[in-house]
């Protein structure tokens, strides 16, 4: 299992998750602002067969996910210092959808999801702030997704980000504190230091799925944890 996060996550989130996986730690300078420069959902748009990348994602990168055997294409439009040259492969896929604030969207991703049901929301950081644990049960830190996918009949759970970590921020987003691998949900941190840790785990427990905290401390943003699995 190849493991895509941000270098900068905190040491025993790193230790805690290499027990599950080999980890790919994203580092970049002088491509997008500081806070965001190692998150995975800034620079890789993620499916379970594909990983979508900005052009410009260090080389070195590419490198190693070729030498991984990882399936991967690049997409057409490069990662810049502000919104929206952000977030052109912040987009959130399933198997029946694409959710992303879609005229932001790079080419390519749209192209390898051109039969899927597209989901246009107005918060273009969709992967920020949005992770689907099942299907048909997700969670957000955004309103106006969870309206959007509430109409779509999908189970949406909203969770207030006020008290998760991301150094240079108020606050982060309850997606880039989340991965998910083989029906566990893997946090960068625990849900005890937050006010919606009951709701969330009863709501996480109804749609079966494991939690997996990789440290005890606040929750951290660090621009998802993506899981890939090349064996």
């Amino acid at each position: 299992m190849l493991i895509i996060i941000d270098k900068k996550l905190p040491q025993a989130v790193k230790i805690n998750l290499a027990k599950y996986g080999n980890l790919l730690e994203l580092e970049t300078k002088h491509i997008t602002y500081e806070a965001i420069s190692g998150h995975p959902d800034i620079f890789i748009t993620q499916q379970d067969d594909i990983l979508i990348i900005a052009p410009n994602l260090p080389a070195h990168y590419k490198n190693k996910l070729s030498a991984l055997k990882i399936n991967f294409v690049e997409g057409s439009m490069p990662i810049g210092y502000s919104y929206p040259l952000t977030s052109h492969y912040n987009a959130v896929i399933t198997s029946e959808y694409l959710i992303h604030k879609l005229n932001i969207t790079d080419p390519v991703v749209r192209k390898h999801n051109a039969s899927k049901t597209k989901i246009n929301v107005n918060q273009g950081y969709t992967r920020c702030n949005l992770i689907f644990i099942t299907p048909q049960h997700a969670i957000t830190s955004d309103t106006g997704i969870k309206n959007s996918l509430t109409k779509a009949g999908i189970k949406v759970f909203y969770f207030n980000p006020d008290k998760i970590v991301l150094p240079g921020f108020k606050h982060g987003f309850i997606g880039g504190v989340c991965g998910i691998a083989e029906k566990s949900l893997f946090l960068a941190g625990s849900l005890s230091y937050h006010s919606d840790r009951d709701k969330i785990k009863e709501f996480i427990k109804m749609a079966d799925v494991e939690i997996v905290e990789l440290y005890d401390g606040p929750l951290f943003d660090g621009g998802s944890i993506i899981f890939y699995n090349n064996n």
